[in-house]
Parts: structure tokens; sequence; C-alpha cells
């Protein structure tokens, strides 16, 4: 039977998307009678486009000189942290501006999968690219870690690479890759700007931070947008871009967790988001055990089993946080995830639903960027998948426990005796949340035993939003509540 549709990928070097482009992009997908449109996990655009609409839909494209390819075929997109940047990630010298330069530098279209990250930050994927290239210490020097296509190994080049050598390197070895392994190749290697490789790269400790809603950007905010179905609809785009355009935003981001992020948004213009969320209905505060997975592009199947797993989350209650988990419908190299589920492929041809059966795996220390998978549970049928999963879970935190940081804590530290009504409090003048130093801010990630003082500029109440500077100090006796 004939195909009756074409999907459609559109790439964003890096997740960059200007509001003019993609507003030009929709409107040609809007007259293609396309209603909807995906973002993928390599910050990239997915639409489907009926067949007797595509060579309409190629005429437009090319006229307004928009690139796109077959969503199976042709060359995949670089994928980078930059959408993190200033908001993320703070006191690095990886700067906006010298992520646009190292794109810049790529005056070819890339056959293999490029990364590009910052390694202080954990909002985005280091290794899932075949070439991934990862800041390091030294200013505009490069690890690159090579992982051949198919493969989940890595191998890390025994030097460092200088920032303008990043684009030419990257030329070189999609050409040799073909036949030679990364070691052969080191070897022998191009000429490129380099440094010696002094210290290993030192994967931080991964927590993925909140990125839905607004939240404050110093003065500014910054709103990302995350949908359960993954579906973004065309109307809804085409307003965020006019609103960028009217407000003088020219960036917005596409992330690896298949969501937008629109920086730099002027308090007086808060009220156009909020207008533009409300007439759509969009929701921006779901749980963040639903914002912490990897679900294979345009893959309902993927989604479906997603939705199980967290609907038996919700009911065990179970917490999460510092995990990220991946469904994997069919082998690929490069898997980002602490937690994997595996359908079998030898079940997944059958027609009978019940036959399917999944592996679950985790990664070493529960790190997602990290290399090797260890076995869980073989064999489980979808029904199970839950309870198992909720059971690693807990044996992550078991671990986690096993240290007596507690006990040492105590004997490190000799903390003065304070009365409880002379405990230091500051409160919200908006909605009387507390900010108790003692307790620190688990949802700003803020460790316990922070002083007020000591806060960020742009620290803000997480439910409201109120700044740091409108909190007021008050006395545990003189706490307000709202009225009830």
């Amino acid at each position: 039977m004939a195909r009756q549709s074409q999907l459609i990928r559109i790439n964003f070097t890096g997740g960059i998307i200007s509001p003019g482009y993609l507003l030009q992009l929709l409107e040609i997908a809007e007259a293609a009678k396309a209603g909807e449109v995906r973002f993928g996990l390599r910050q990239e655009l997915f639409l489907e486009i009926a067949q007797t609409q595509l060579q309409k839909f190629a005429a437009a494209c090319k006229t307004y000189h928009i690139s796109w390819q077959p969503a199976e075929d042709g060359a995949p997109n670089i994928t980078s942290s930059y959408p993190g940047a200033n908001i993320f990630v703070a006191d690095s010298w990886l700067t906006e501006g010298i992520y646009k330069d190292i794109f810049d530098l790529f005056n070819y279209q890339p056959s293999l999968k490029i990364n590009i990250c910052d390694s202080q930050q954990t909002f985005c994927p280091f290794f899932s690219g075949h070439l991934n290239w990862v800041s390091s210490p030294h200013q505009h020097y490069w690890y690159l870690y090579i992982r051949r296509p198919g493969e989940e190994n890595t191998f890390c080049w025994p030097a460092l690479i200088y920032t303008n050598s990043i684009a030419a390197l990257s030329r070189e070895l999609e050409t040799r890759l073909a036949g030679e392994t990364p070691e052969a190749i080191a070897q022998q290697p191009p000429e490129y700007i380099s440094r010696p490789l002094d210290q290993p790269l030192e994967l931080p400790a991964f927590h993925l931070p909140y990125y839905e809603g607004f939240n404050r950007q110093g003065n500014q905010y910054w709103l990302g947008i995350y949908r359960r179905n993954e579906t973004f609809a065309v109307d809804f785009l085409k307003d965020i871009c006019t609103v960028c355009l009217e407000t003088g935003i020219g960036q917005l981001y596409a992330t690896p967790w298949k969501s937008v992020i629109i920086k730099n948004i002027e308090p007086a213009h808060r009220k156009l988001w909020d207008y533009v969320l409300g007439k759509y209905n969009i929701n921006v505060r779901h749980a963040a055990n639903e914002l912490n997975w990897q679900v294979a592009d345009n893959c309902e199947d993927s989604l479906i089993l997603k939705r199980h797993i967290i609907r038996h989350f919700d009911t065990a209650d179970v917490r999460t946080y510092g995990l990220c988990f991946s469904i994997r419908v069919k082998e690929a190299g490069g898997q980002f995830g602490a937690i994997l589920i595996r359908r079998q492929e030898n079940r997944y041809q059958s027609r009978l639903k019940y036959m399917q059966r999944y592996d679950i795996l985790y990664k070493a220390d529960f790190n997602p960027n990290a290399a090797g998978l260890t076995v869980y549970r073989n064999n489980v049928l979808k029904e199970h998948l839950g309870p198992y999963i909720v059971s690693l879970c807990k044996h992550f935190y078991e671990i986690g426990s096993e240290q007596p940081v507690l006990q040492q804590y105590a004997r490190q530290q000799a903390p003065p005796v304070v009365r409880v009504d002379e405990k230091p409090l500051h409160q919200c003048p908006g909605c009387f949340t507390v900010y108790d130093e003692a307790a620190g801010d688990p949802f700003r990630e803020i460790s316990p035993g922070t002083a007020f003082a000591a806060l960020p500029d742009s620290f803000s109440c997480y439910i409201c939003g109120t700044g740091k500077e409108d909190f007021e100090e008050i006395a545990a006796a003189s706490l307000r509540h709202p009225a009830v």
C-alpha cells in the first residue's frame, strides 16, 4: 500500500530557532494541512505532510530557503546544551557567543550525530552522539569522546582540542571512521590545535533541573513549555512566534526533552505569555516524575508505556529525583538514561500485546551519562514493569543512604543552640512561603544551611515567583498564613 503521508524533519543547529524562520515554516505547514508538530530528542522538529500536499510543501520551502528532509533519511541535527546557558549553568567560560562561533565553523552538513555540551550541566546528554564534544576546565579546549554508529562504548581522544579545530576535526573523523577505529585514527591524527589531556573528565552528579513554567532569570523570566503527548498545535506555536517578534525576543530553544524554552521575557510582557498559554489551555506545571523521560521520537507505543509506568509511580508515591528514565523500542547505541526499559525484539513481531516482554537495565551509579548497562530484570510483562521499576528507584536511594552522612556531619559540626523563636526566617509577602535557612530550598536545589544573604540575586519564591528582594525577615512566632 502506498504511503499516505511523509514524516518531515527540520534541523535547528544546537536547538536554536529563529521565531521569524519558524513562523514562516509553520505557515507553510498550515497551508499543507498540517495541524501539529513535534520536537525530537536531538532538538529538531517533526511534522507529517500528506502525500497530496508534499509537492506544494516542498515548493514553498524552496521559495523561502527552508531546508527539510525525510525523517528516516538525511543528516542528523547538531545538539548542544546552549538552551540551558545562563539559566541552568552559571560561571562557565562557554558563553552563548562561543556556541554560535562553533556552529558557524560547520560549513558542511555532518552525517554523524554531534553533541556540543558544557561539562558543568546535566540538562543535555553528553554521550548520545557519535562525536561528543565536552568543555574542559581550560578555556576554549574540549574533550572529545567518539562512539562509532551502532556501538555503546566511547573512546576518549588523547588530547584536548581547541575550539577552532572542532568542525575541521569532526569532518575528518566522519570520513575516517567508516574504515578505521578511533584508536587507529588517534595514532595518525590529522593536524589540529591541542593541548595535553592533563586530567580526566569528571562527570557531574546528575540532576534534572525543572525545565517547565515561568522562572526568574535575573530581572527577567524564562518560560519552559512541555506537552504530555509531545504535540504542539501549529496555531499555538504561531502565536508564540508572534509574541517573540513583537517583544524583541530573537531566539527560541528546542531541548532534548522535546520541550521549548523562551528566555529574556520582560516582566511587563509576561501578561502576553499568560494570555497565549490560557488561550490554548496549556498547563506548565507537570510533575517532575513525568518530565525526566527520554522517549523515542514519534513512537506512540513508547508514550503509552511511559504513561503506564507514571500512573504506577503516582499510585506508589515513589521518589524519582536524581533519576532519568528511557524507553528503547529498538536497539541503538548512545541511549541516555539512568534506568532503561527495552522491549525485546523477538516479542515485538507478535501481534498479541500480551506476548511482548521487556528488559529493565540501569547505568553505573545510576548516572545517565555513564557507560555500561547492568540488567535488573529480564523478560518482564508490561503489567509488572511498574512494581519492578519502583523497587529499582528505592534501591537507588538505599545506595545513597549507605554512607553515615548524618553521623559524620554531627561529628564535624558543633551547631550552636538556637532558640526556635530566634531562628532567622524569611517569608514571601505574596503567598507566605517561608525560606528556612536550616532546610534550604529543595525546589531550587539550595542545600540546607544556606544563609538567606548567600542566596543568588535570581532567587525567587518557587510558588508565585516573588523575588528575593521582597522577602521579609520575620520571627517564627510571627509567621503569617494565608486565609482559609
